[in-house]
């Protein structure tokens, strides 16, 4: 990456992007909308149980003009949701500034690891054990959405629960991988604790993007 692109990546006015397509939400509290997303390269947090490890090495993505970008997403809808990697390992208030300007939504999940930047529409705050997020994060948080791999993941749910605001969404959502037993597990868990909403991946079920 040559000095000049590297100082535009810098001030997040280009984005290593991997990738942009136009879908239903999955997860979460926005499930079943319409939304652009903007996968954004770029991540170190490590999930073993991640489904786009493809993502991690930015330098495989090629620095992309966030007008561009913005440009692409008003063809299709009001929203766009800003995903990765981890997108907040790069600035993102030249492309927030923007979304607003042309009247888009902007969304973002993270797992807040990074400091926060941007200006958000809704922020999902999907912290991780790996690289705990920001004590700076948890206040933005509209959303919180804990994936759970096993037993021992409600425990760290209730501890990221009590750092975020008494208005932040509370959601729990199984790993797909063991998605048949923490499903179960799930569901008897919010049943007991009703602060808790349950959160599937239905775009896996519906098999699309």
């Amino acid at each position: 990456m040559d000095k000049k692109t590297k100082d535009l990546v810098d001030k997040g006015i280009m984005l290593p992007l991997m990738e942009e397509f136009y879908t239903i939400q999955g997860e979460g509290y926005h499930t079943g909308k319409a939304a652009y997303f903007i996968r954004v390269g770029g991540c170190d947090v490590g999930c073993h149980w991640c489904d786009v490890k493809e993502s991690w090495n930015a330098d495989l993505h090629p620095p992309t003009i966030a007008d561009k970008i913005v440009e692409n997403a008003k063809k299709y809808t009001d929203t766009v949701v800003v995903t990765g990697g981890e997108p907040l390992m790069w600035s993102m208030d030249y492309l927030t500034n923007l979304l607003q300007k042309n009247n888009l939504k902007s969304h973002i999940e993270t797992s807040g690891a990074y400091s926060f930047s941007g200006k958000w529409d809704w922020f999902c705050l999907s912290p991780k054990k790996t690289k705990l997020p920001l004590e700076e994060v948890y206040k933005e948080a509209d959303e919180l959405k804990m994936i759970i791999h096993n037993k021992s993941d409600f425990d760290f749910a209730e501890q990221q629960a009590a750092k975020v605001n008494e208005n932040c969404e509370l959601f729990l959502q199984p790993e797909w991988s063991k998605k048949e037993k923490m499903t179960s597990l799930i569901v008897d868990y919010v049943m007991k604790n009703p602060k808790w909403k349950i959160s599937l991946q239905t775009h896996k079920y519906l098999n699309i993007p």
